[in-house]
């Protein structure tokens, strides 16, 4: 049996190695066996203001004040948030907040309940 792992692009099981490569003989793909070593190191790990890892679906509070851009409310010190989304870039959470409706925060601005 190879223990060669699957093509990640079409999941082929037919997976072959040509010198440094990997190559998938049903869609073509070539990748480095690296590649997947370091994508799973590279992976970003998103933590609260506390150093807790976040992940979908937790739930956080405010830890400080913030105000909302473009209206003059402001988003008071221990609101709740409900069931958190985490997406790349500055504001690396996306969320609903009672009153206020989606919205995007930085992690450093939050606590895990």
């Amino acid at each position: 049996m190879s223990t060669l792992p699957n093509c990640p692009n079409c999941n082929s099981e037919y997976t072959y190695q040509d010198g440094n490569l990997l190559v998938c003989p049903e869609c073509a793909h070539e990748w480095s066996p690296q590649d997947e070593n370091e994508a799973l190191e590279d992976a970003k790990v998103i933590r609260d203001s506390n150093g807790n890892t976040l992940k979908d679906g937790d739930n956080v509070s405010v830890i400080k004040d913030l105000k909302v851009k473009g209206t003059s409310s402001v988003v008071k010190i221990g609101t709740k948030v409900k069931n958190i989304r985490l997406v790349d870039g500055d504001h690396d959470i996306d969320c609903k907040i009672d009153g206020f409706g989606a919205m995007k925060l930085k992690s450093e601005f939050v606590k895990k309940i």
